[in-house]
């Protein structure tokens, strides 16, 4: 996947690319206007363009990854301690977004042979940032998340990259926030997450603007 700069559109104009999702997903069971509906959601906060001019993920291919990766991760972990439904449920989001990656990947005019090698590579990397993001998240420990989208986001950077302490935070937000999200929601396709503030504001004030 390319990682050249992809021109910022308005506020309200959807982000080209990774986030192409209407009519990519297979013929599935009952359950798809529900996993439409929520990764529709989880897609929309990833669009926000604050997290690329205030949070430091790079207006690129491979940040929208990380980013989407990053929302998707939440949603997943959120889910872990649903009812089978709900797991399933997140399972399908899963597959969507890969489906997503594909479609993209096409898109950007890469070669039917070697999609299959570069979606087995984006799949490692996303279980992957599944299982470091976790200890960090399961341990409380948000210097050790920003350390990891650190790494992750900007692997070539060294020490001159962000510290990606706001992005941690506000993963930490969401997190708390999806905790607190009734199972009916889920189970509809309903959950949200926290708009992301300004990052002028103090890591404190980023939980108290939480809804």
């Amino acid at each position: 996947m390319q990682q050249g700069q992809v021109q910022r559109g308005a506020q309200n104009e959807p982000i080209p690319g990774i986030f192409m999702i209407f009519g990519l997903f297979r013929k599935r069971n009952h359950n798809q206007i529900i996993v439409v509906r929520q990764y529709d959601a989880l897609t929309s906060i990833a669009r926000l363009p604050v997290f690329y001019t205030d949070y430091d993920v790079p207006d690129t291919v491979m940040g929208r990854f990380e980013l989407l990766s990053a929302v998707m991760i939440l949603f997943f972990r959120r889910t872990r301690s649903s009812e089978t439904s709900g797991q399933e449920l997140a399972q399908e989001i899963v597959d969507a977004f890969f489906e997503d990656i594909d479609y993209s990947i096409r898109e950007l005019g890469i070669g039917d042979n070697s999609v299959p090698k570069r979606m087995k590579k984006l799949a490692g990397m996303f279980y992957g940032r599944l299982e470091s993001y976790a200890a960090a998240m399961d341990g409380n420990d948000r210097s050790a998340l920003a350390a990891a989208l650190r790494r992750n986001i900007y692997p070539k950077a060294g020490e001159g990259a962000p510290s990606m302490i706001g992005l941690a935070d506000w993963m930490m937000t969401a997190e708390a926030h999806l905790s607190g999200t009734a199972e009916t929601e889920i189970a509809t396709g309903s959950a949200t997450l926290p708009q992301p503030p300004q990052i002028g504001k103090t890591a404190s004030q980023i939980g108290e603007d939480a809804p």
